[in-house]
């Protein structure tokens, strides 16, 4: 989504609309996919003027490839927190289970 931000296909405030409130409303989610007093702090921090490739010695799924080997994105994923807990800095990932089971509203 943010190499369609970079084409100026999509605005970031669009971007967070698709991804996180759009699914949060559609699917009820409680205390998701938002950034408010009293949910949950699922945040990723990105500079958008980083460029990167995907390389397999920068790869962090268990599997060990992706089909983005080789490509360069233009923008780099600094920071996440799941549950509001630093579980991602600058390619360092924390090996712990923070996530937590998701909750639904019933309207």
């Amino acid at each position: 989504m943010l190499e369609l931000f970079h084409q100026g296909k999509i605005s970031l405030e669009q971007i967070a609309n698709k991804m996180c409130h759009s699914p949060a409303i559609c699917f009820n989610i409680k205390n998701r996919g938002f950034i408010q007093e009293g949910f949950a702090a699922d945040v990723s921090l990105v500079n958008l003027n980083e460029p990167w490739t995907v390389a397999k010695s920068n790869i962090l799924y268990k599997c060990g490839w992706s089909p983005f080997e080789g490509t360069t994105f233009q923008s780099k994923v600094k920071h996440t927190f799941v549950n509001g807990v630093h579980i991602y800095n600058d390619g360092h990932l924390q090996l712990s289970t923070n996530g937590q089971r998701l909750l639904f509203s019933s309207h």
